[in-house]
């Protein structure tokens, strides 16, 4: 048996399956779902609102690092989690993880304003080796308490690259509301190999009515049905209620298989209820489900556009506001010490040195906001950082960083703390070049609270429609609420009743990355691998939402095109 185990392991490790532009072996990924059963209630007047976090170690460190988290689940005591998380499975390594359940009562990120709820340490190997890859644990974290249990699941996931788009419309629903209609939505589950199922999808809320039409939504096929055409999956139908308590109107059940046949009389569903069915003798169904539309496409990934020659243009900007503390002092966030770089320097060293891989010629715009410029005094939110308003091109990383040292010697720091003009900056390149062969990266460093938040939403759902993202690190030690906010990871943007049509912002607070040891080097990789997880699925998108593919053939590079195209 054991020699069986070690033949896998090694035929896993052929070289057919090397990749070269990790330059490793591919790990086996995994797919884990979280659900919570009778959670600690926290909340006085409602049940607690659970989102769970999880941390996995370092091999040589031993120190615990936040992987992600799930979402927040209203009013509920036992959440199903839709967020997953996706880890690399090593056999051959012990693989710590620990799972922390918090009861959110904020939008601050900051874990430490929110009750805790109870936490479970074990392996990813426990959850793999587990009957059926399923890990029921105890919570545990408070003395005393019962904190319920926490239910882990693990599922391999195949390589098929397709997405599944779709959608559905429901017609003469059970009515459920004492005052109104219903207010129906669904959610899916694909069924795993030992007959239990997996949450894989809820739809939105369509308020007040009995005849929903549902938005199209995308799914990977491999989150339907990992790659079983056959395989069940389930569709449960509910009437949403504002406490958690949604009601139950029926479900149906279908296949991938049956679902590519696209719409016709075959994907009309019915929606049973059992327990209605054997009280009323009468009883037909609660309603029907259609399907409207159904399509599939094959996944194009952020590598696959690089290989084609998109170009990764990136713009930093940084707070030259009062706020920071007069430079000449130690206690200034833009103090040069002589024997240690300033979090500013090393934010923009940590992020810059990974992205400039993506652009051919290295040569990157660098502006201030926030301060007074010579000779006249006046305020700007806009300037180059090297004081050449026709050319703010730095060479390199360090190019940047001797910019951003002389440009203290010159200007006067002041305020008002305004983002919009540098989102507007950088949108106007992105609007010049919108196609896929270009993509911007602006990089805003600040220390904190933000005066134009209107203006600044503005900018931001209008450049979501553009081919770039925005990375705001914030540094020192204020609230960053503000920020969260621009973070739509939770609840998307807006700006006069109009959504952003991505999630294009990703802010991180540098003082999570700053190593008790001292240890630099460490805390920037971290800081440059949470900040820049987003960007590929951000630009991949982009790509999408305007149906760009990856060239077959890079585009011939010329620098005659550079100067139009990069922000100047």
């Amino acid at each position: 048996m054991e020699g069986d185990v070690m033949d896998k392991v090694e035929a896993k490790a052929t070289v057919c399956d090397f990749d070269p532009i990790s330059g490793s072996i591919p790990a086996t990924k995994v797919e884990i779902t979280v659900s919570c059963r009778n959670l600690l209630d926290r909340d006085t007047f409602s049940k607690s609102d659970p989102l769970v976090v999880l941390y996995t170690q370092g091999a040589e460190s031993k120190q615990w690092r936040e992987f992600g988290r799930t979402e927040v689940i209203d009013n509920t005591l036992n959440p199903d989690f839709v967020r997953k998380y996706i880890l690399d499975y090593f056999f051959e390594e012990k693989q710590n993880l620990r799972f922390d359940v918090y009861d959110i009562d904020s939008k601050s990120p900051d874990l430490a304003k929110h009750d805790f709820l109870g936490q479970v340490h074990c392996t990813l190997g426990e959850i793999v080796g587990s009957p059926a890859s399923r890990l029921e644990k105890p919570l545990g974290g408070i003395p005393g308490k019962k904190c319920g249990t926490i239910v882990l699941s693990a599922e391999e996931l195949g390589n098929c690259r397709d997405y599944a788009t779709m959608q559905f419309c429901a017609n003469k629903l059970d009515k459920k509301d004492f005052f109104g209609k219903s207010d129906p939505f669904m959610v899916f589950y694909r069924s795993n190999e030992d007959g239990t199922f997996t949450i894989c999808h809820k739809t939105e809320v369509i308020k007040n009515t009995l005849n929903p039409v549902w938005q199209h939504f995308s799914i990977p096929v491999r989150a339907l049905c990992n790659g079983d055409y056959d395989r069940t999956i389930k569709v449960e139908v509910y009437d949403w209620d504002r406490d958690g308590s949604h009601d139950f109107i029926g479900e149906f059940t279908t296949s991938y298989k049956e679902l590519c046949r696209g719409q016709s009389q075959l994907n009309v569903y019915e929606v049973v209820n059992a327990k209605k069915k054997i009280k009323k003798k009468r009883y037909i169904n609660s309603g029907t489900v259609s399907l409207l539309s159904f399509n599939v496409e094959s996944e194009h990934t952020f590598l696959d556009y690089i290989k084609a020659g998109t170009q990764i243009h990136f713009t930093v900007a940084i707070d030259f506001t009062a706020s920071n503390g007069n430079p000449s002092q130690s206690t200034s966030l833009h103090y040069m010490n002589p024997y240690q770089m300033n979090a500013y320097a090393m934010a923009l060293k940590a992020v810059g040195e990974i992205i400039q891989d993506y652009d051919s010629d290295k040569m990157f715009p660098a502006l201030g906001f926030g301060a007074k410029l010579p000779p006249d005094g006046r305020v700007s939110h806009e300037f180059p950082l090297n004081g050449n308003i026709e050319n703010p091109y730095c060479n390199g990383m360090e190019g940047i960083l001797e910019a951003y040292h002389q440009s203290l010697k010159t200007v006067q720091l002041y305020g008002p703390t305004n983002f919009s003009p540098v989102v507007n900056h950088v949108a106007r390149y992105a609007a010049a070049v919108q196609d896929g062969s270009q993509y911007f990266v602006l990089l805003i460093i600040t220390d904190g609270v933000i005066s134009d938040m209107a203006q600044t939403k503005e900018a931001i759902v209008n450049a979501a429609k553009l081919p770039m993202s925005i990375i705001i690190v914030g540094v020192g030690q204020a609230e960053f609420d503000a920020m969260v906010e621009l973070d739509g990871d939770d609840i998307r943007i807006s700006s006069r009743g109009k959504l952003a049509e991505r999630d294009i912002v990703q802010f991180v607070p540098f003082r999570d990355y700053m190593d008790r040891t001292g240890n630099h080097v460490l805390s920037m990789a971290r800081l440059a691998k949470d900040v820049l997880a987003e960007i590929p699925d951000q630009l991949i998108s982009y790509m999408k939402s305007r149906g760009i593919k990856p060239n077959p053939i890079p585009p011939a590079y010329s620098t005659g095109d550079h100067l139009q195209t990069n922000p100047v």
